[in-house]
């Protein structure tokens, strides 16, 4: 039975702002006790991917490969890290009527991510329908257990309405439990909505304001009236993630274990934002990456977060 194992610290500094531990010279790994730390220190922390014409990963870059802009202007880089490094990371999976036909190749699919992806990682699954579930037991909020996981994934029976907003947000509600200080959803659906409590506009607005990157899979069949590919371009889009449309069930496998592949491979760089236009105010982010022998680079972040005043997250 293959464990994973828990994180060992948390450092707080904004909305969209996290430590690594041992990112910053000053503050080794091997130092960092285990208890949440808060932070005067507001850092950016991007998730960042980057890819070559031919779609294939890029490793073994550094620092100096990366630029980094907030609203048009160059910002210094004051963290960077291109390890594999653990991730709190939610798998949210469509359980609603229309899905049942495919629901064995997603839970197929849904299986391989979690077994190829790091072994630390601190996981959960969520189902929804007409409502979100958990899919751990009571009481258990992230799981070390390759076992475990699959019983969660296989808990879900599919019929209903399709809910997709409120598992967006019941997931990166729950992301910002997790220890880890990367932090990612995989979200399996067509894309439709129409049971949901919370807006789409709502759910974009949390979006933007968490750290958390948004892998999407959209499958669903050529004549689905609820089917929705923008809304899954446009998490992926916002967060920095990648969405894909697999041609039929059975290859959702691969694009599970890309995305599990491309997660251990995502550079980490984060820098101070400048003190400016307010707090909650959106700043868009552009990453730009220029590597001797290396042309037409493609990289992956986030577009934009809101910016807050570290005050404003401790009275919430």
């Amino acid at each position: 039975m293959r464990r994973r194992s828990v994180a060992r610290a948390f450092v707080f500094a904004s909305a969209v702002s996290f430590v690594l531990p041992g990112l910053l010279a000053a503050s080794p790994a091997k130092d960092q006790p285990e208890y949440t730390i808060h932070s005067t220190v507001r850092l950016v922390l991007l998730d960042v991917s980057v890819k070559d014409r031919q779609g294939r990963l890029v490793p073994g870059l550094s620092q100096k490969d990366f630029t980094v802009l907030e609203n048009g202007r160059q910002q210094r880089i004051t963290a960077f890290d291109n390890e594999d490094l653990p991730v709190t990371v939610g798998i949210v999976v469509d359980e609603s009527y229309s899905m049942g036909p495919k629901r064995s190749d997603v839970l197929a699919a849904a299986q391989t991510f979690i077994e190829e992806s790091n072994p630390h990682d601190e996981i959960f699954v969520l189902n929804f329908k007409d409502t979100v579930t958990r899919g751990l037991p009571k009481g258990t909020l992230f799981s070390d257990n390759i076992e475990e996981l699959g019983s969660a994934l296989h808990r879900g029976i599919p019929q209903g309405k399709t809910a997709l907003n409120d598992a967006i947000v019941a997931g990166l509600q729950q992301l910002e439990m997790g220890r880890r200080d990367k932090k990612a959803l995989v979200v399996i659906s067509d894309g439709g909505d129409n049971a949901s409590k919370h807006s789409r506009g709502k759910m974009l607005d949390m979006v933007e304001r968490s750290i958390g990157t948004i892998y999407t899979i959209g499958l669903y069949d050529a004549d689905d009236p609820d089917r929705n590919p923008g809304i899954l371009r446009e998490l992926a889009r916002i967060s920095g993630g990648e969405a894909y449309f697999p041609a039929s069930p059975a290859a959702m496998i691969p694009v599970c274990r890309s995305i599990a592949k491309q997660m251990r491979a995502r550079y980490t760089i984060g820098y101070i934002p400048p003190l400016q236009n307010g707090t909650g105010s959106l700043r868009h982010i552009r990453v730009r990456v220029s590597a001797r022998g290396q042309t037409r680079l493609i990289v992956r972040t986030r577009s934009s977060y809101r910016y807050e005043e570290e005050s404003n997250q401790h009275d919430k």
